[in-house]
C-alpha cells in the first residue's frame, strides 16, 4: 500500500453484498464492510465481501465542503461504483458531499460509512493547515436592484 502523505490516504475496503428478497423478487443490495486505514489485508474477511483498493485524495478547493461534512452529526466517508451486470467497480471515494451528489442520478451505485477518527483528524489537520476556505461574493453595484428615480409626491 502507498504511504499517507497530506492529501492522499490509501483504503483497502470491503464492498458486502447480500441478496434482498421483496415478494418473490430479489436483487441486490451492497453495503461497505470491513476499512484498513494501515494494515493491508490479504484477503475479504466473509465470502460475500471484495476488496478493494483506492486512494481517497482530498483538494484545497473543496475545503468548504469537508467542513460541513465535518461538522454534521456523523461525518462521512462516500463511495461511488459502477454497477456493470451487478459487478461493482469503484470510480470515487470523497468526504465530500457536493461532489458525490454528481454520481446520485447516474447508473451508480453510491454508498456510505461514517468517517473513521483517524480520518476526521487527518482532514482537520489538512483544513487548519491551508485554512477555512471562504466563499467570496463580490458586491453588487450601487443602485443595482433599486428603483433609480424616485416616485412623484
Amino acid at each position: 500500500m502507498e504511504q499517507k502523505t497530506e492529501s492522499v490516504w490509501p483504503l483497502q475496503f470491503e464492498v458486502i453484498e447480500e441478496i434482498k428478497k421483496v415478494g418473490r423478487w430479489s436483487a441486490p443490495s451492497w453495503h461497505i464492510g470491513d476499512i484498513h486505514l494501515y494494515e493491508r489485508a490479504e484477503a475479504a474477511a466473509q465470502s460475500n465481501a471484495v476488496l478493494f483498493e483506492r486512494n481517497l485524495e482530498i483538494f484545497r478547493d473543496e475545503r468548504t465542503d469537508y467542513r460541513f461534512n465535518l461538522s454534521s452529526q456523523d461525518p462521512k466517508l462516500f463511495f461511488a461504483f459502477e454497477n456493470d451486470n451487478d459487478v461493482l467497480t469503484p470510480v470515487m471515494i470523497t468526504v465530500s458531499q457536493s461532489m458525490i451528489g454528481q454520481y446520485m442520478d447516474g447508473d451508480y451505485v453510491v454508498l456510505s460509512i461514517g468517517m473513521p477518527l483517524p480520518m476526521q483528524a487527518w482532514l482537520e489537520a489538512f483544513i487548519g493547515k491551508h485554512g477555512e476556505l471562504i466563499e467570496v461574493r463580490r458586491k453588487k453595484r450601487k443602485g443595482a436592484g433599486r428603483a433609480s428615480e424616485q416616485l412623484p409626491k
